[in-house]
């Protein structure tokens, strides 16, 4: 059996509320009377999702679409899978997307292009984490909370084969 990985603390939660209470500043400047629709990327961006929500104080939808490019595992397979379900009419919509972290950029630039092609009024991104280095594809982060090293990330909503997703703070998974 192999040991526990180790787990060294990156971003304490009152950094994490910090960064939500900035990021939620500069969404109600701009979505105020828009009554946005929030579409958050299950299931890691739940937590910040959440959090972010109760801090802007104007109508507002919220939905989630389960996608990823990970499975099982701390590297990107590459391959985007976008569980089925259906969305609200998106057509005309102020959309933002919410998501944990930004890594490679594959499923962030698959999500974007799939709900561009349905013709938002407007169409951007928030994310908590960014992990610059990693970037395969160029997205455009419209409101982005923290950069990150290029080092696998757990906590607050952020896992590794399901684990750690619990935890208040953001940690460095260390193999």
């Amino acid at each position: 059996m192999s040991p526990e990985p180790e787990l060294r603390k990156l971003i304490t939660g009152e950094q994490i509320a910090a960064t939500v209470s900035r990021l939620a500043t500069e969404i109600r400047r701009d979505y105020r009377d828009k009554n946005p629709l929030l579409i958050g990327v299950l299931k890691g961006s739940f937590m910040f999702l959440a959090d972010l929500a109760r801090q802007l104080d104007f109508p507002l939808e919220i939905e989630f679409v389960q996608i990823s490019s990970y499975g099982g595992g701390t590297e990107s397979s590459g391959a985007v899978k976008m569980a089925p379900g259906a969305l609200p009419k998106i057509k005309g919509r102020h959309v933002l997307v919410v998501e944990d972290i930004i890594d490679t950029g594959l499923t962030a630039a698959f999500l974007l292009d799939y709900l561009g092609r349905k013709k938002p009024a407007s169409l951007k991104l928030c994310s908590l984490t960014d992990k610059v280095e990693r970037r395969r594809v160029l997205v455009n982060i419209g409101y982005r909370g923290l950069a990150v090293p290029d080092k696998f990330i757990v906590g607050y909503g952020l896992d590794c084969d399901e684990k750690y997703r619990n935890l208040p703070d953001i940690y460095v998974l260390e193999q």
